[in-house]
């Protein structure tokens, strides 16, 4: 695919609707502060960013070799209407035709819940056989019994996607909760 750099190492790709907290959750899991950059604007991120963690070398002290991929949001972005319309092309290319690509972490608001434009990619990803899991980010914001709520209620809807992983994740990057267990999930990808 032009524009995209030649496929390496198997990928684990973090995709979701602008602003739900995709470069904020690649650095909590890097335990870098900016690496990926953040910001409140929707949008912020318009390109397939590639990082190579430098503890996944493959050498035998070291995680396994691996690429996390911060894909641009889709939904609203603060960018003219063309620029969008390409992400979105070159983003539904990657999908379809990445040979390295190992699972897509969809990335929901667990304030927002499942919009329309989710399913869409559901669909998507179920169509293309794309693995994907779901991550609900910004648990912090909402209280403990809301935030299980919401766990369920997307472990229930995504009984029906086939492409779908059934394990769901609730997330903090202020809080770092449930990094542990996202890390656990990508090198179970990786390894198997």
């Amino acid at each position: 695919m032009r524009l995209l750099p030649e496929e390496g190492p198997p990928e684990i790709a973090f995709s979701g609707r602008s602003n739900v907290g995709k470069s904020s959750l690649i650095n909590m899991l890097l335990n870098r502060k900016n690496l990926a950059r953040t910001s409140n604007s929707p949008g912020r991120t318009q390109e397939i960013n590639f990082f190579i963690p430098s503890d996944c070398s493959g050498r035998k002290d070291h995680l396994p070799t691996m690429t996390l991929v911060d894909m641009p949001g889709y939904g609203y972005a603060k960018a003219p209407k063309k620029n969008v319309e390409a992400w979105g092309n070159l983003v539904v290319r990657y999908l379809r035709e990445r040979s390295t690509l190992r699972c897509v972490y969809l990335l929901i608001d667990c304030r927002h819940g499942i919009k329309k434009i989710d399913q869409d990619v559901f669909a998507l990803l179920d169509k293309e056989a794309v693995s994907y899991q779901v991550i609900l980010t910004k648990a912090d914001k909402l209280s403990p019994a809301m935030a299980q709520e919401k766990l369920e209620n997307t472990k229930s809807l995504l009984q029906n996607h086939p492409a779908a992983h059934s394990d769901v994740i609730l997330t903090s990057s202020i809080k770092g909760n449930g990094i542990e267990m996202l890390r656990k999930a990508i090198l179970e990808t990786i390894i198997y």
